[in-house]
């Protein structure tokens, strides 16, 4: 259970310990509840996979064994990735609590932890025995962690559903103000196209070299590197999507008024699209978060392949990103919105 959970419902241990009790014929609890600190800290902290592995071993864990992972979408990708390991793949049910985890992190086959300054360097591909989404955990979030789970829904609009991002223009103020009935909505939606193209568009476990949900990514998972991961990556999945919506443009394969349209949404929605690390520079001159396309490359197997938006509600694929280009991008998007 992610700390964060038990902080914000502290009476949830006991009701679930007790219906656990209740269900012995059906169900025993193998350990008690462990306790992991949420947030990019649990990827980054190589001893907690160990720990699971260890409680595991000493409990005589079985494959069709489970691990119920109940937290958001860090905590998810921890306890994935050791029941990934564990006897080459053991059941997990995810119980994710929040917008992001219920939206994208929870709902897919991914698993990963960090490593040096690489997001997600050790992961396993497994589908999770059974996902559960419930509302009830959602309005005890911080207001970033409320805000998260948008950037990813705004990131699967605009390449895949021009209707659901319409939508989102028509409810933005509702999702910025915490209002559930909207944000209920916005997750099912959310997943649910995560979850078709994950079923239905032939490579769930990314054998090939495209990854059309990784749009503004690859920008993203550097700048949580670079700010320390003072930036959640709904914050820098934001910008990403800010950045790669105004280097589309310059491409022409968006419109100025449909880039500013999404920008706005963004920002509409309480999320930031821009960040100082941005125009940070390297040693080299180059802007340091240029690092992200390498690492993006290395992490597809070698040839690059970003997703951008062509037109709203639709994508294409482009093999290398023009480093002029992005310099431009950087300075509009700071010029226009820092």
């Amino acid at each position: 259970m992610d700390q964060g959970v038990r902080d914000a419902h502290p009476d949830l241990p006991m009701r679930l310990t007790t219906w656990l009790t209740a269900h012995q014929g059906t169900i025993e609890l193998a350990a008690p509840i462990e306790y992991l600190p949420g947030n990019e800290f649990a990827k980054r902290h190589d001893g907690l996979v160990a720990k699971l592995v260890k409680l595991a071993y000493q409990t005589h864990f079985g494959r069709k064994d489970t691990f119920i992972a109940i937290g958001g979408g860090a905590v998810q990708d921890v306890v994935g990735y050791a029941a990934g390991i564990i006897h080459r793949g053991c059941r997990i049910i995810r119980v994710n609590t929040t917008t992001l985890s219920q939206a994208d992190a929870g709902v897919g086959v991914k698993n990963g932890v960090d490593f040096g300054s690489c997001k997600n360097f050790l992961g396993t591909f497994a589908p999770p025995f059974a996902v559960v989404n419930d509302a009830n955990f959602l309005p005890t979030l911080s207001d970033k962690d409320w805000r998260n789970g948008i950037a990813e829904a705004v990131k699967v609009a605009t390449i895949k559903d021009e209707a659901f991002l319409n939508w989102l223009w028509g409810r933005a103020d509702a999702l910025r103000m915490r209002d559930l009935d909207a944000m209920a909505e916005m997750v099912e939606r959310t997943a649910a196209l995560h979850l078709a193209h994950i079923a239905n568009a032939g490579d769930p476990f990314e054998q090939g070299s495209a990854r059309p949900l990784d749009f503004g990514h690859w920008s993203a998972h550097r700048l949580e590197a670079m700010t320390c991961y003072q930036l959640s990556h709904g914050e820098a999945v934001a910008i990403g999507i800010a950045l790669d919506m105004v280097y589309a443009s310059l491409m022409d394969l968006v419109t100025p008024s449909e880039c500013a349209r999404v920008v706005a949404l963004l920002r509409d929605c309480g999320l930031r699209v821009w960040c100082d690390e941005l125009a940070l520079r390297g040693t080299d001159g180059k802007l340091a978060v240029l690092e992200g396309l390498r690492q993006f490359r290395e992490h597809l197997g070698g040839a690059l392949c970003v997703t951008l938006p062509q037109g709203l509600g639709a994508k294409t694929e482009v093999h290398e990103m023009d480093e002029a280009r992005i310099e431009r991008a950087v300075a509009l998007l700071r010029e226009r919105y820092a």
